[in-house]
């Protein structure tokens, strides 16, 4: 007998699950060099699916109170974005709200993100003189080049313009935005690789860029692994205490992509044929001698490195928050597997190899391998669930966590204690 439970009724129960938890993820703004200026905070806090009406418009998504605000003042903007300015997305309807009030963060530090729904009128017009004048910072996007004449007022304001660099010629909008609007900076978007990007690069006219093009493999040149300093310090000071804590010393190894690989590079030499299933395993499997010896030498030998790049931060995120997704998964026994693979997941990118050339350097478990190599297998979802969210890909995780029936806090919990732990590596 098949029971049939209405839609009304299972919509009803996931809504109450999802405890009104945001979901919130940053893309990072590169300049030329490929260092990072800023970050876009993208947020959402309704499941579309779960609300049709929404879907595509996200109308009234964020009408009385403005996400990216609330998330600052639970967080506070140093967690969320270091010392970066963040771009925070604004509707037409919670321009103007009292933004001043629920602004906790200081206001050069906040680029307020309007679209072409912001009307080339008076009212707008003086509403954004006034945020101008209250000393934050302005970008536009979703402005079609028909449009840029007509909101002359408005693009008089604007500190950036989110360009589509597929939909428009730079080299006309460079003469145009240098003759008529010299203030504004040019942000390209959509960029899917590193051979447009360096395109883009040659053409000139842009200051900003955003897209997928940091997370591809390039084809010249070494990826350097930058160290994090705030653990080599700690690291030399718990080697080199009598019969010192080798779990401990583990544990802090495993928030540096760097020290991981060399150990595992290490232990690999070492040993045949065995897997090796987390940053403790290899460290119990190479000893406490050798581990000291090892740590004394590549600590002194990067200990003034330069502090990570945007790489080593996906990495590191990737890292934390797959192993905080291990119970939403229904894995909180393979926590250490997952940090792992998400460790991991940038490994071509740091060595600048085929993944699986990569990985043949740092023996992991067969679990990691596939999902790393062939995007199958137990940790796959968990893998693709995380490269989904931080790119914003919301209609995806809502379909994810829907099919699953996975606690949007729970997953909201996960990437901010994440976030959270990334910052604490440089406090």
């Amino acid at each position: 007998m098949v029971i049939v439970v209405p839609d009304s009724q299972i919509i009803g129960i996931l809504e109450r699950k999802a405890k009104n938890k945001m979901l919130a993820t940053l893309i990072p703004l590169f300049d030329e060099n490929m260092t990072v200026k800023a970050y876009s905070l993208f947020t959402q806090k309704k499941n579309f699916l779960l609300n049709p009406s929404f879907l595509g418009t996200g109308m009234n998504d964020g009408v009385g109170q403005i996400q990216g605000f609330e998330l600052i003042e639970n967080m506070g903007i140093e967690t969320l974005s270091g010392d970066k300015e963040v771009f925070i997305p604004v509707n037409n309807i919670s321009l103007f709200t009292d933004i001043d009030e629920q602004c906790k963060a200081p206001h050069d530090r906040v680029v307020l993100l309007v679209d072409n729904a912001v009307l080339p009128n008076d009212m707008y017009v003086n509403r954004l003189k006034e945020l101008k004048n209250s000393g934050y910072k302005l970008a536009i996007r979703k402005l079609p080049v028909s449009s840029f004449e007509d909101y002359r007022q408005v693009l008089l304001l604007m500190d950036y313009i989110l360009l589509d660099h597929k939909k428009i010629d730079i080299t006309k909008a460079r003469i145009y935005f240098t003759k008529i609007y010299p203030n504004i900076k040019l942000c390209a978007g959509n960029i899917d690789t590193q051979e447009i990007f360096e395109q883009l690069k040659a053409e000139g006219g842009y200051q900003l860029y955003e897209g997928a093009f940091y997370r591809m493999s390039v084809t010249k040149g070494e990826a350097k692994v930058a160290p994090l300093k705030v653990n080599y310090i700690e690291l030399l000071n718990i080697v080199n205490e009598p019969d010192f804590d080798l779990t401990k010393a583990a544990d802090v190894i495993g928030r540096d992509t760097a020290l991981v690989i060399s150990l595992l590079k290490m232990v690999n030499h070492m040993t045949v044929n065995s897997e090796i299933t987390s940053i403790r395993h290899a460290a119990a499997m190479l000893g406490q001698k050798e581990l000291k010896k090892w740590i004394n030498t590549a600590v002194t030998n990067q200990l003034c490195a330069d502090r990570p790049n945007e790489i080593m931060r996906v990495s590191l995120l990737r890292a934390k928050f797959a192993e905080n997704l291990a119970t939403v998964f229904e894995m909180g026994g393979q926590a250490g597997e997952l940090f792992l693979m998400g460790l991991f997941s940038v490994l071509d990118l740091i060595i600048n190899k085929p993944m699986e050339e990569a990985l043949k350097m740092v023996k992991v478990s067969k679990e990691i391998e596939e999902a790393l190599i062939e995007d199958k297998g137990h940790f796959a979802p968990v893998l693709e669930f995380v490269k989904q969210y931080e790119s914003a890909n919301w209609q995806e995780i809502d379909r994810t966590m829907l099919l699953n029936h996975m606690d949007s806090k729970q997953v909201y919990d996960a990437y901010i204690s994440a976030l959270r732990w990334y910052r604490d590596l440089f406090s």
